[in-house]
């Protein structure tokens, strides 16, 4: 198995260990799994296939994510929220968030700020594609509205 592969199934199988924890059944499950899986895997791809850096990845990502949230939420009868934060679980930088911990607590101030600063560029990226992706999302409902509005008469 692959190395991509076995991240990609590990990416899911923590969007559904968080979904679960969170309280969600049924149904929903599934798509969360999907979900958690496509995230990893476009970041996968952006990086390590495509070339493009973590920022670039992650907002892939988040993007990418988002809009099947979107999708999703409207398919199952169910607030996006409730798909898209465990579907985001795998993009979380945990390790650098660790660290950053870290050289706070050992006093390590450059390290600290240096790790900060790569946090926070981790999380602006992924903020980003949840920004762009419900934006797209609303701009294309409210489209479709209009169109099947003027089908209609």
């Amino acid at each position: 198995m692959s190395w991509y592969v076995l991240q990609t199934v590990m990416g899911a199988v923590g969007s559904l260990g968080f979904a679960i924890l969170f309280g969600v059944r049924d149904r929903k499950l599934i798509p969360i799994t999907a979900g958690g899986a496509l995230a990893w895997s476009v970041y996968l791809v952006s990086v390590h296939k495509i070339g493009t850096d973590m920022f670039m990845g992650l907002f892939a990502a988040a993007l990418a994510t988002t809009l099947l949230a979107e999708l999703l939420a409207r398919l199952v009868r169910t607030p996006v929220l409730l798909l898209l934060v465990p579907m985001l679980i795998p993009l979380i930088p945990g390790g650098d968030l660790y660290y950053m911990m870290d050289y706070f607590v050992r006093k390590s101030l450059h390290e600290f700020g240096a790790a900060s600063k790569k946090v926070m560029t981790e999380a602006g990226a992924i903020a980003m594609g949840i920004i762009i992706g419900a934006y797209i999302a609303t701009f294309a409902a409210t489209l479709l509205k209009k169109v099947s509005v003027h089908h209609v008469r």
